[in-house]
């Protein structure tokens, strides 16, 4: 009883907390309640699983975690369900216990939860909230300085899995990091392309790729690379990608992509305006979900054609008249994917920050494919605290000086930008995580 009491209380700190913070201060409030509460009650997660009526499910992974877990959520929501959803991407405890704490009340309860889970808290998560389903999208190096290598991250993950006996992985099979939680497991559901096609003409990324080995210690081979360490992989020793549960073609269109998802002897298809590869495989595994758990094909396009992006995942916006598209970088695999599908006609804003949530090592710019923007047509602009870091990196890239212009003002660079006279004259934008937040808070 003593401790329902507090839970209940917990609710009431963190509206009061989150009010006050709205009245008084102009952050986005994602984390500032979610912290008061568990510094009154650290317990305060662990009555929350009783609010879900169904399944909880949490995503994980390097890249795409904010994209999955809102596209999973957008299919449940459109399958006439209720979702409680970390939506705005905070991703931590804190962030996971603000948006519980602020969208609990005492007699509500809500179908399912999507939670968003950073890598390295999921195990601190399940020691509160155990999970039904656990969507793993990749593993590629980030935040050196947070993380330390691949192999600490996948540790951490194996960890939090170990803790969940009855839980069902949907898992990335073209990447071999990420398939390796599934040994042993009686409840895993594979995902992966057969084919990947481009409707346009992509270059061969020059960023570095990890080498991996087998579990045998050989290193392994393929026989289709998609990206990064993302593919077709085998060893001699007998040990291959497994057989995907749900296995796809994908086209990729500078607008739209194609997806032809199968599964067992049905044949699916589904468009998506999320752009890029990297995008397709985060609606594969939403798809895989969404379908294993019999959601009919026909809400899932429903919500494809519905889902708005989270802001800075391709989001759009119209700033002084142009198109913007914003397209959050961070490490080398995830912003060298994204430059591919950059416009070299339009307005380019990097803006770069070196803060906690950023990864202070910024060592990552040297390892992105940034020679995909040598031929830029337009200003490339750099911003942020790292703006003249930013700016060496593109001459070295190959990008003629007289095109490179600092501005560490984010706002200011924005501005340049949408100050061309050409309405038609589009403008991207490439930030790192605290410069998106400050560009999500700003009013153009």
């Amino acid at each position: 009883m003593y401790k329902q009491i507090k839970f209940y209380l917990s609710l009431i700190i963190a509206k009061t907390a989150y009010c006050a913070i709205k009245l008084f201060s102009n952050t986005s409030g994602t984390s500032f309640a979610g912290k008061t509460v568990l510094e009154f009650y650290p317990e305060f997660l662990s009555h929350c699983r009783e609010y879900i009526k169904n399944k909880s499910i949490t995503v994980t992974g390097t890249n795409g975690k904010t994209t999955t877990s809102g596209l999973v959520s957008n299919m449940l929501e459109t399958n006439g369900n209720s979702v409680i959803h970390n939506v705005k991407g905070a991703n931590m405890l804190s962030g996971v216990a603000n948006v519980f704490a602020l969208e609990l009340r005492p007699f509500r309860r809500f179908d399912y939860s999507v939670i968003e889970s950073d890598e390295a808290y999921l195990n601190k998560l399940y020691d509160y909230m155990p999970s039904d389903f656990l969507i793993v999208t990749n593993l590629f190096r980030d935040q050196l300085d947070r993380y330390g290598e691949l192999a600490t991250t996948a540790a951490l993950i194996q960890k939090a899995i170990d803790k969940n006996p009855e839980l069902t992985l949907i898992l990335n099979a073209d990447d071999p990091l990420v398939t390796n939680f599934g040994q042993g497991r009686k409840r895993v559901i594979y995902y992966g392309f057969e084919n990947v096609e481009f409707e346009h003409s992509v270059e061969k990324s020059n960023a570095p790729t990890e080498v991996f080995n087998c579990i045998c210690g050989k290193p392994l081979k393929y026989s289709k690379q998609f990206f990064a360490q993302q593919g077709h992989y085998s060893c001699t020793c007998g040990y291959k990608r497994p057989q995907c549960n749900y296995s796809a073609n994908v086209k990729i269109g500078l607008e739209y992509s194609t997806l032809q998802v199968k599964n067992q002897d049905k044949v699916y298809e589904f468009t998506t305006h999320l752009i890029g590869l990297y995008n397709a495989y985060n609606v594969l595994a939403a798809i895989a979900f969404a379908l294993e758990n019999h959601i009919d094909a026909e809400v899932i396009q429903k919500s494809l054609d519905s889902y708005k992006s989270i802001f800075g995942r391709t989001e759009k916006r119209i700033i002084n008249g142009h198109q913007v598209l914003i397209q959050l970088i961070k490490n080398p695999t995830g912003a060298s994917e994204v430059l591919k599908t950059v416009d070299l006609d339009s307005n380019i804003v990097i803006a770069i920050n070196d803060n906690y949530a950023d990864g202070r090592d910024i060592s990552w710019l040297w390892d992105s494919d940034f020679e995909q923007l040598k031929n830029a047509g337009q200003l490339v602009i750099t911003s942020g605290t790292r703006a003249n870091d930013m700016a060496a990196r593109l001459k070295y890239a190959g990008i003629p000086q007289e095109k490179i212009i600092i501005e560490p003002s984010i706002r200011k660079a924005i501005e340049l930008a949408a100050s061309d006279r050409d309405k038609n004259r589009h403008i991207t934008i490439l930030p790192s995580y605290t410069a998106l937040l400050k560009i999500n808070k700003e009013k153009y």
